[in-house]
Formats: C-alpha cells, sequence, structure tokens
C-alpha cells in the first residue's frame, strides 16, 4: 500500500490542502474549503492516515485576531485527528522554507519556483502538467506535504513521524 500524506496551509476562515501520494510524488487530490468542510473531510479520512499541518510560530512581530482565529483552527484540526487515530503533527514554516530553498530568507514565490523546478511545470487546461491544480494556498500545502514526505520517509511509527516533524520544526 502507498503512503499517503494529507498536509494543510490553514487560515482564519479556510484553509488548503494536498492529498500527496509518496511513492509517485504527485499530487491525488487538492482544494482549498472553508474550515468547517476542511475538518470534515478530514474526519472521513482513513485510519491510517497522516496529517501534516503549518502551525504559527513567533517571530518577535505583534500578531491580530487572525493569528489567533488560524490557531484555534489547527487545535480542532488536532482534535479530530486524535480522535479518529489520525497521525497529527506540526509543521513549521521555517522548515518547509529551508528544506525547499536552503535559506530561512525565502519567501513564497521562491518556495513555489523551487516546487516548479523540482515536478515540473503546472500547465494549461489543454495540457496539464504534474501541478495542474496547484495555485495560491495550495503551494503553501505542496510545499508541507513534499517536505514531510522527504523527512519522514525513513521513519517507521506514527509516534516517530509526529516526533520527527517537532525536532524539524525551527520554532
Amino acid at each position: 500500500m502507498s503512503r499517503k500524506i494529507i498536509a494543510i496551509d490553514p487560515g482564519t476562515t479556510d484553509g488548503a490542502y494536498v492529498v500527496w501520494d509518496c511513492s509517485t510524488s504527485r499530487v491525488i487530490e487538492c482544494k482549498i474549503l472553508p474550515n468547517d468542510k476542511l475538518l470534515e473531510f478530514i474526519k472521513q479520512q482513513e485510519f491510517t492516515t497522516e496529517v501534516f499541518c503549518e502551525m504559527i510560530a513567533c517571530y518577535g512581530m505583534a500578531v491580530g485576531k487572525e493569528t489567533f482565529e488560524t490557531c484555534v483552527w489547527i487545535g480542532r484540526c488536532e482534535q479530530i485527528c486524535a480522535d479518529r487515530g489520525h497521525t497529527f503533527a506540526r509543521v513549521y514554516r521555517l522548515a518547509v522554507k529551508v528544506h525547499h530553498c536552503h535559506s530561512a530568507k525565502a519567501k513564497d514565490p521562491n518556495v513555489r519556483q523551487a516546487l516548479i523546478d523540482r515536478f515540473g511545470v503546472v500547465g494549461t487546461k489543454k495540457a496539464p502538467g504534474p501541478l495542474w491544480g496547484v495555485a495560491s494556498h495550495i503551494w503553501s500545502a505542496l510545499a508541507i506535504a513534499t517536505f514531510a514526505a522527504d523527512t519522514t520517509a525513513h521513519l517507521t511509527g506514527v509516534d516517530e513521524v509526529a516526533e520527527m516533524s517537532t525536532k524539524t520544526s525551527g520554532s
């Protein structure tokens, strides 16, 4: 059976997810959903699902209401995973940027370009590429999925996967 990962880029009102097939290095499914629909999607997944979700980190700057609301949704997602027996790991953006771009100073466009360089062009409707359907916040979810696949491939247990993600967080 092929290993599949669900990666989530959470938000205040909606979140993006990618279902990533580790054996084929392909996006199986990707969408942006309202948060309540995203939670329903996770509830419907198989028992062995691994979920990797971007986590908020403090970099010394003031944050607003939206940041705290996003944290609430992350917590709700984590609780659903715990209730369903899914592996849940928080992933910090800094670790993802360093993994893909080898620089903590990388920005979202740099990460997007690194993914295109690695997997190929998005393509067009008439000639879809391997990343067809990836847009907007889905790019962040894809970056999380590939980070998770790359950094946890050697791990065997659910607890090891969750622990490794925390260690590579760069928080």
